[in-house]
């Protein structure tokens, strides 16, 4: 298997080398990965929890240099890009001026509201759940027909911290899902909501479900942000997959999907 979400301490919430990243990635017995850290954003944008512009080029000199080490051991070059109305264009160049091999495509954000930031999340006690996924999902549906990524990632992140609605939204996410599978993207399946309160994969097996039924492809990731995080739970999550329907996932070269069994 591939690990295809990654960062590096350029984001400045990560930790550890990309080589001890690959390390890690060769002790666990993957045959590749993608590091894809937070991208820049405009200046306005969450500049606190990704790299500048002006470090992108380090970035991609770092990660060369990393590929060129590893030999036949799989490094690809990639980017978690976020979606925000308004910002398209600025993601639109950035992607476009280097050869990178996987775009992320995330939210974050509601508006103004950084509802995954866990200084935030008294937030919820404020909203209807229902509400709060209704519009992330209309802004996954938005970033879906942007032709910008690769694929969407940890698609139900509203959850992160545990605030599920009573009634569930895989209703909610129907939109989207249709979107995702008519554009052709495919879903990061994302170990790291295994690390978090809410203590369930990125995304649920419900929405994985519901993601075979369309067709959608999936991409594995751990979200890692140190080394020890490389490949989390994979197996776990390729039982998940299975239970579904799944028989393969995706790794990204050069912008094009490879297939693979699990």
């Amino acid at each position: 298997m591939y690990d295809s979400h990654m960062h590096t301490p350029l984001c400045r919430h990560a930790a550890g080398t990309p080589a001890e990243y690959v390390q890690a990635a060769k002790k666990a017995g993957l045959k590749g990965i993608v590091m894809t850290d937070h991208s820049p954003m405009p200046p306005w944008f969450d500049a606190d929890v990704r790299m500048s512009l002006e470090e992108l080029p380090f970035y991609h000199a770092m990660l060369e240099k990393t590929r060129a080490q590893a030999g036949d051991f799989y490094v690809g070059i990639g980017l978690e890009a976020d979606f925000h109305p308004g910002a398209e264009s600025f993601v639109h160049k950035l992607v476009s001026a280097y050869p990178y091999d996987y775009i992320i495509g995330s939210v974050h954000y509601i508006g103004a509201w950084p509802f995954d930031n866990p200084e935030f999340a008294a937030e919820f006690e404020e909203r209807d759940l229902r509400e709060v996924y209704a519009e992330y999902f209309k802004l996954v549906t938005q970033a879906a027909r942007t032709g910008l990524f690769h694929s969407i990632g940890h698609l139900d992140l509203p959850k992160k911290f545990g605030h599920v609605p009573a009634e569930g939204y895989l209703d909610l996410a129907e939109e989207a899902l249709q979107v995702i599978a008519g554009e052709g993207l495919s879903l990061d399946v994302n170990t790291a909501g295994w690390r978090k309160k809410v203590g369930e994969i990125y995304p649920s097996k419900a929405v994985l479900a519901r993601a075979f039924e369309l067709e959608i492809p999936v991409v594995l990731g751990s979200d890692a942000h140190k080394p020890e995080e490389v490949g989390y739970r994979f197996q776990e999550a390729a039982s998940v997959l299975k239970s579904v329907g799944y028989a393969e996932a995706r790794v990204f070269r050069e912008g094009r999907a490879e297939r693979y069994s699990l």
